[in-house]
């Protein structure tokens, strides 16, 4: 494989298939639709709580998903197929634009409100294969066993690729398909919060708010809270998908902080007021430990990593 400081990689998320099936591996297969949740908005004032709270429960951390993508590479383009009219969807416009995701707009064909996303999806990535020859990877946020094809044809063009799918709702085809599939609730930041337990509330809505706007103010504060504790929560994320990707206890310095520039490319210890990034670790001992040998190395506090 390329070296990873090399990889360029590209992101395809069949939005719909992802929210749907994270909604019913919570609340039993079929549920979103005999909820009728895709049109469900709280706004309205007949508006059944119990669904709200469903949705609130079942609140895709987009966030995650795009931190586990960079972790393979530069994110050259992250595209997100959907139909951005449906109320259950612009919910979640905020926590998208944020992360520079290209939102592609996609209308109901079908009774039942099937959008052809996997075939506009396929398209643009064989295209964008040939229109981009130093792809390295892609990354196919679905579980939908339409997507095999597209992921053989992506193997024979030379890409490394990679399913990201809910447990319970991906085909086992397309994982054989893939070179590696991890479920949505095996990424790092979504296996932590199941380990603090919350893992059915990947962001807790905030008062007043719906789920996704919610989880969208949070990854916007990304960019507008307290330099200093963002630096930290940052640093925590990229341990921890450092040491999902890599079994060794610890970690090149120079490799975290180039996921924490994918991550966030605004970063700077310097900015931060630290000489060095060896200077702002050793000052989160609560969050990383710091191996001065050479070259330097680091990894997440014992404390971090639970019993």
């Amino acid at each position: 494989m390329t070296d990873p400081g090399g990889t360029r990689v590209a992101v395809y998320i069949d939005f719909d298939n992802i929210v749907i099936s994270r909604y019913d591996q919570l609340f039993g297969r079929g549920q979103f639709q005999r909820d009728r949740a895709r049109g469900f908005d709280d706004a309205d004032k007949s508006a059944d709580p119990d669904i709200a709270e469903k949705l609130q429960h079942a609140t895709v951390d987009i966030g995650a998903v795009i931190d586990f993508a960079s972790s393979y590479g530069t994110l050259v383009l992250t595209r997100a197929y959907a139909d951005w009219s449906a109320p259950v969807n612009a919910a979640y416009h905020g926590q998208l634009v944020s992360r520079a995701v290209d939102l592609v707009q996609l209308f109901p064909t079908a009774a039942h409100a099937k959008n052809g996303a996997d075939i506009r999806l396929a398209v643009d990535a064989v295209e964008d294969m040939f229109r981009l020859p130093d792809l390295t990877h892609i990354v196919i946020v679905a579980g939908d066993s339409d997507y095999i094809a597209l992921a053989q044809r992506c193997k024979r063009l030379g890409r490394y690729v990679v399913g990201v799918g809910v447990a319970g709702s991906t085909s086992r085809a397309l994982a054989a398909a893939c070179d590696e599939l991890v479920t949505y609730d095996a990424l790092p930041g979504i296996a932590q919060q199941a380990a603090s337990g919350a893992a059915v509330s990947p962001r807790t809505s905030r008062r007043g708010k719906r789920p996704a706007a919610a989880a969208a103010d949070e990854t916007d504060d990304l960019h507008g809270g307290d330099p200093q504790e963002l630096a930290t929560r940052l640093l925590e994320r990229a341990l921890r998908l450092g040491h999902e990707k890599d079994d060794d206890d610890w970690l090149h310095s120079s490799t975290v902080k180039s996921q924490m520039k994918r991550m966030d490319p605004s970063f700077s210890e310097k900015a931060l007021g630290y000489r060095s990034f060896s200077d702002f670790v050793k000052s989160r001992e609560a969050v990383a430990e710091l191996d001065e040998s050479n070259p330097w190395k680091v990894r997440l506090s014992p404390a971090m990593t639970g019993p």
